[in-house]
């Protein structure tokens, strides 16, 4: 058994009732003169929307077709630089307190 399109099966649910107070309510809310407006407006959205969905769809397809650079390989002459450890001074070139006191 096949199961049916998700995103119709919420229609299927919607009887012609259901469905006329959808409509009613919309247009009570927004009126006769704003529906078209609204409308212009779902259409843009929508086609903006395909538009990007199709722009990233072609993004990914011409990345797979691409060949990978192959990886770089490391010289081995070229060795991180090795620094001298930095001896601190010495505490007898540094008066202290102690000698001061004597």
């Amino acid at each position: 058994m096949i199961a049916p399109n998700t995103s119709l099966a919420i229609f299927q649910q919607l009887g012609p009732l259901e469905i006329f107070v959808v409509v009613f309510l919309i247009l009570l809310l927004f009126g006769a003169k704003k529906l078209p407006e609204l409308a212009r407006g779902m259409g843009k959205a929508m086609k903006e929307f395909k538009k990007a969905t199709k722009e990233v769809e072609d993004d990914i397809k011409s990345a797979m077709e691409e060949e990978p650079e192959p990886p770089r390989k490391r010289n081995p002459e070229s060795k991180p630089a090795q620094t001298e450890p930095v001896v601190a001074e010495s505490e007898e070139t540094q008066p202290t307190s102690a000698d001061s006191e004597k």
